[in-house]
C-alpha cells in the first residue's frame, strides 16, 4: 500500500472510532441517565489531561517554549469563551434547554473543539506516516487509545446537552471526519505550511471546555456518593491520558 493509502485508510479507521457511542443506543434511558454524568466527568478529565499531558508538551517541542506559544493557548481559551457567549445569546432564551428543545451551547463547542482536535491529529499521524510506515502505525495506535475514551465521553456530553442519540452519533462521526481532512492536507502540503500554532490553540479550547463547562456540570450534585463517583471518573480520565503518555511517549 502507498503512503497515501496508509494515511487515508488509517484516517477512516480513526473516524470510525466515533461510532463507539453506538453502544448507548441499546441501553435503556434509565441506565443512560445514570452513566451520562460520569461520562461527562470522564470527558473533562480526558480533555484537561490531554491538553496538559499531550498537546502542550507536543506544542512546546514543535513551536518552542516562548511567550507567543502561551498567547496561542490563551487565544484558544478566549475564542471559545466568546463563542459560547454568542451561542448562549442565540440559543438560550428559555430557562431549560431540554424543555425548549434547544441544545446546550457547550455541545456545539465540543463538536468544534473535537473537529479541530481531529484535524490536528490527522496532520500529526499523517506526518509520521510520511517519515516511516511503522512509526505511523504506532502513532495511530497511540492516537486511537486517546480517542476512544474521548469520543465516548463527548457522546455522553451531547446526550446530556439535549441531543437525540442518533443525531449525536451522526454529528460525532462528521466531526471525526476532520481527521481525514487533516491527514490528506498533511500529505499534499508535506508539512511545508507551518500549522504549529494550532496545537496550543486547540489546547486552550480543550482547557476551556473541560474546566469552564464540563467540571461545573458534574459539580452540581450535593450527594456525597455521586460526587465521589464523578471525582473518580474525572481522575480516571486524567490517569488514562497519563498512562498513554508514559506507554507511548506521545
Amino acid at each position: 500500500m502507498t503512503t497515501l493509502g496508509w494515511i487515508i485508510s488509517s484516517s477512516l479507521a480513526m473516524s470510525c472510532i466515533a461510532l463507539v457511542g453506538a453502544v448507548t443506543l441499546v441501553l435503556k434511558q434509565e441506565t443512560l441517565n445514570k452513566i451520562v454524568l460520569p461520562l461527562v466527568a470522564f470527558a473533562a478529565g480526558s480533555l484537561i489531561g490531554g491538553a496538559f499531558l499531550h498537546m502542550i508538551p507536543a506544542g512546546i517541542a514543535s513551536y518552542g517554549n516562548n511567550t507567543e506559544f502561551y498567547l496561542w493557548i490563551l487565544l484558544g481559551f478566549t475564542v471559545f469563551f466568546v463563542l459560547e457567549q454568542f451561542l448562549h445569546w442565540h440559543h438560550c432564551h428559555n430557562q431549560s434547554n431540554q424543555e425548549s428543545g434547544h441544545k446546550k451551547p457547550l455541545t456545539y463547542l465540543i463538536l468544534i473543539g473535537d473537529g479541530l482536535h481531529n484535524f490536528i491529529g490527522g496532520l500529526a499521524v499523517a506526518g509520521t506516516f510520511l517519515i516511516d510506515i511503522r512509526l505511523g502505525i504506532m502513532a495511530w495506535l497511540a492516537a486511537a487509545a486517546h480517542e476512544i475514551p474521548q469520543e465516548l465521553g463527548d457522546f455522553g456530553v451531547l446526550i446530556h446537552g439535549g441531543w437525540s442519540k442518533r443525531r449525536a452519533l451522526l454529528f460525532n462521526v462528521l466531526s471525526a471526519l476532520t481527521f481525514l481532512v487533516g491527514g490528506v492536507t498533511a500529505y499534499f502540503a508535506s508539512f511545508h505550511v507551518n500549522v504549529g500554532f494550532l496545537v496550543p490553540f486547540a489546547a486552550g479550547n480543550f482547557l476551556y471546555i473541560g474546566a469552564s463547562d464540563l467540571v461545573p456540570e458534574v459539580n452540581r450534585h450535593q450527594n456525597t456518593n455521586v460526587a465521589i463517583i464523578h471525582l473518580f471518573a474525572f481522575l480516571m480520565g486524567i490517569a488514562l491520558m497519563w498512562l498513554i503518555r508514559i506507554s507511548f511517549a506521545v
